[in-house]
């Protein structure tokens, strides 16, 4: 039996790991986009306030180490183009290197886990190079690397748990935080009265939070962000 998995990280590689301990025979193929298979997701915010100084320390398992201890076949930097259900085929490229191109894989079950991106909702400005997310490990990387550039301080979109951690995490290394959210309260999941409590402890930690109100356009000049432009008021994201 063969079994293509798309996607790894937690989604994938848990259905590969599951697949194994059913079947010693089949053989089990991840295709995985990125650059890495496995990584602590949870670990990005503090890698980026530098509790974790390594970024090897986010890596949990390679295609080496996965291939020794669990026999799995995962193949990095590969992305899916097409699938056909009545063949039973799986159409990918490799992207780059010296094998780069297309290439056919026919499987007996195929398992799609590919993630999803970051939310990115439609503010003018937005693809600006200055503007981050986080999710991935070149994700923290990237805004790690504006840290270092220089930057004094951050605007923060969204107040749920990886906007928290990650204004917890730029406040850590020094920047001026802003958090902003259109919910009324911050980590919006949480009851007014207990987003009261949490808000009162992210302000005495010098985090600025703006709630119920909706950011409307970045502006940038510089290698850094100048301005967001909120309903009260533009911040400096210098």
């Amino acid at each position: 039996m063969k079994i293509v998995i798309v996607g790894g990280v937690a989604g994938g590689m848990s259905a590969a790991a599951r697949a194994r301990r059913l079947s010693e025979d089949a053989e089990i193929v991840v295709l995985e986009r990125g650059e890495f298979v496995s990584f602590a997701n949870c670990g990005l915010p503090y890698h980026v306030g530098d509790e974790i100084p390594e970024r090897s320390a986010l890596l949990l398992q390679t295609p080496e180490s996965l291939a020794a201890a669990l026999d799995l076949d995962v193949r990095l930097r590969h992305e899916v183009t097409g699938i056909d259900r009545e063949r039973r085929r799986v159409h990918a490229r490799r992207l780059g290197g010296p094998d780069d191109g297309p290439l056919t894989l026919d499987y007996d079950a195929l398992v799609l886990a590919p993630g999803a991106t970051a939310v990115r909702p439609p503010i003018e400005g937005l693809d600006l190079p200055q503007v981050q997310t986080l999710r991935t490990v070149p994700d923290a990387d990237r805004v790690r690397e504006l840290v270092a550039a220089g930057a004094r301080r951050a605007v923060v979109l969204g107040a749920g748990f990886i906007g928290l951690e990650a204004a917890e995490a730029l406040r850590e290394r020094g920047l001026e935080v802003d958090l902003v959210d259109l919910a009324p309260h911050v980590l919006p999941p949480l009851d007014a009265e207990l987003a009261g409590l949490l808000d009162a402890e992210l302000r005495a930690h010098g985090v600025r939070t703006r709630v119920g109100v909706a950011a409307e356009r970045v502006t940038a000049t510089g290698p850094v962000a100048d301005e967001v432009d909120v309903q009260d008021g533009a911040l400096d994201a210098g």
